[in-house]
């Protein structure tokens, strides 16, 4: 599908799902990509660390592709550049803080000099076509979140990107509430806006805040003090850089993220004052009162560093009467490996705080009063909710239909939506879908692959080997291995059985190899299923004389 005199909004991720964005804006007959994330894997794909996004409509066209821009640095808008950025050939668009990140990301991919990559400055400007972009900093839980300000010939898209307000963001200076009017003066089409924190009541919060009681926490505490948060959260680190400080603890960082997150701020400007940190040794060796350890692995990773501690694998090593603080919100899905590491810690005596008890956390996205601010400030005559599940863009858009918003227009991954002329409307569905990254191979989600590891996980596996002689009658006695099949002490009466049955069902010589295979197949399956109620993946292996 190629855009006409008309100007196109289509997400092939991040829309009914919160993660793995990639939305594509379209006139007169080029493309623009607007992010390009990933998601991580849930126990729905086992073995899985990494699902992408599924490009192949971008890919059929991409002559038509002009370039990607990036509105800021976490891995869901980001992290699946490695993965596409050369196959795609187009030139990619960030400010300094993202475009570091992404080099490193290009780097480590051995692809930082066949990528494109250019920084645009701080509020800056540039082209791409029939397009123009303008960056508008705003707030979030990362340095240089960005919305958009696209301008077509039919009309201007302010493209939120991540966003909060923040009278107290501890790192970078967003727009004002002024500059943000002054947007709206212009004449806004449609505002394409995250969905996340729609059904919070409340603002999310001011990391002023969030630094104060932190300090209060941490000044009232005894012993080793551990604090575990999103590596990205450049702001969170300011915050406990200055915690550290005031509270006359020494910092020791644990976890590469962390560690390569305060390279790229330093090189960009940020966390200037972050004082300088000791290695795990020192830490350990400084009394411990007098430490201070930020970690990741807040999210219940077993091989980050809070979990790697807890399993008394690493270096640093927590005791009775540490305290653990947790300055990052539960994503939902990590309860149990939360849970897991929790339990771990409370085991040592670990004395656990979490925002629950203490506000130690701030949201990187807008509540409900904060909406209803933008929609005040920039007044589009079009809401396009993304950045949710579908029950939270469906809410946006009642919400701001609330708040006075004109016209909304609910889609999801792979709907064309017209947003002029004549618009907003679903004018076609294009295919989307996930891809993963299993060990150094890219794949479908729901391709055979998974879908036989899914099966095998559930009901288990049988492998049948069967030898031919040259009348091709059975040679000796069928070979069958079992693995996570639920016989337990039985397996050896399954194994007899089955050796009984198949040399009593196929006395005479075996015909066509292929149908044999087949009712051997069955024929083992439907035995495993009689004694243990699954269905394992029975594979069968014919050695003929």
């Amino acid at each position: 599908m190629k855009p006409k005199n008309e100007l196109l909004f289509l997400a092939l991720g991040g829309s009914a799902e919160i993660g793995m964005n990639v939305n594509l804006y379209g006139c007169d007959g080029k493309w623009v990509m607007v992010d390009l994330g990933m998601t991580f894997a849930d126990p729905g794909y086992p073995g899985i660390d990494l699902v992408l996004p599924d490009l192949e409509f971008i890919e059929k066209q991409s002559k038509n592709l002009l370039g990607i821009v990036l509105t800021h640095g976490h891995e869901d808008h980001i992290g699946a550049i490695p993965y596409f950025a050369g196959e795609l050939d187009v030139p990619l668009y960030a400010t300094p803080f993202t475009a570091g990140l992404i080099r490193r990301k290009l780097a480590e991919a051995g692809l930082e000099d066949d990528v494109e990559l250019n920084i645009i400055p701080n509020e800056g400007s540039f082209d791409l076509g029939p397009f123009g972009f303008r960056y508008l900093p705003i707030a979030h839980s990362i340095a240089e979140g960005n919305a958009l300000l696209i301008d077509t010939p039919y009309g201007k898209v302010f493209h939120t990107g991540d966003w909060k307000l923040d009278d107290e963001p501890m790192l970078g200076v967003p727009s004002t509430t002024e500059q943000l009017k002054a947007v709206g003066d212009e004449g806004i089409l449609a505002m394409v806006c995250d969905s996340t924190n729609v059904f919070n009541d409340a603002p999310s919060g001011s990391e002023g805040d969030v630094y104060r009681n932190l300090m209060r926490v941490v000044e009232g505490l005894e012993n080793r003090v551990l604090v575990t948060t999103f590596a990205s959260n450049a702001a969170r680190l300011q915050t406990l850089g200055e915690v550290a400080k005031h509270s006359g603890r020494q910092l020791c960082v644990a976890g590469r993220s962390l560690d390569r997150m305060i390279e790229n701020s330093r090189e960009n400007g940020y966390l200037k004052d972050f004082p300088p940190t000791v290695d795990f040794d020192e830490a350990m060796n400084i009394p411990r009162d007098e430490i201070m350890i930020i970690a990741t692995g807040g999210q219940g990773e077993a091989r980050a560093a809070l979990g790697r501690i807890a399993g008394d694998s690493h270096k640093i090593k927590l005791t009775e009467g540490d305290h653990v603080l947790f300055s990052s919100k539960q994503i939902p899905g990590n309860e149990i490996a939360i849970g897991r590491i929790q339990n771990q810690l409370a085991a040592k005596g670990v004395v656990m705080i979490t925002d629950r008890q203490e506000h130690i956390h701030v949201s990187g996205h807008p509540g409900r009063p904060e909406l209803a601010s933008m929609y005040e400030w920039i007044r589009p005559e079009i809401l396009v909710p993304v950045h949710g599940e579908i029950r939270h863009m469906k809410e946006q858009a009642r919400f701001a239909q609330e708040q006075g918003v004109p016209q909304n227009i609910f889609q999801q991954n792979g709907d064309v939506v017209r947003l002029a002329p004549e618009g907003p409307k679903i004018i076609s569905q294009e295919r989307t879908g996930r891809l993963v990254l299993d060990g150094d191979v890219i794949i479908p989600a729901d391709g055979k692959t998974l879908n036989e590891r899914r099966k095998i996980a559930y009901n288990g596996s049988i492998s049948v080997a069967v030898g031919l002689d040259e009348r091709g009658k059975i040679m000796g006695q069928p070979m069958l291995r079992l693995h996570g099949v639920p016989l337990e002490e039985d397996e050896e009466d399954f194994l007899d059985e089955m050796y009984e049955t198949i040399m009593k069902k196929f006395k005479k010589p075996v015909g066509d190899i292929d149908r044999f295979s087949e009712e051997l197949r069955l024929l083992v399956r439907r035995s495993a299923t009689e004694w243990t109620g699954k269905k394992p993946v029975v594979s069968v292996l014919v050695i003929e004389a």
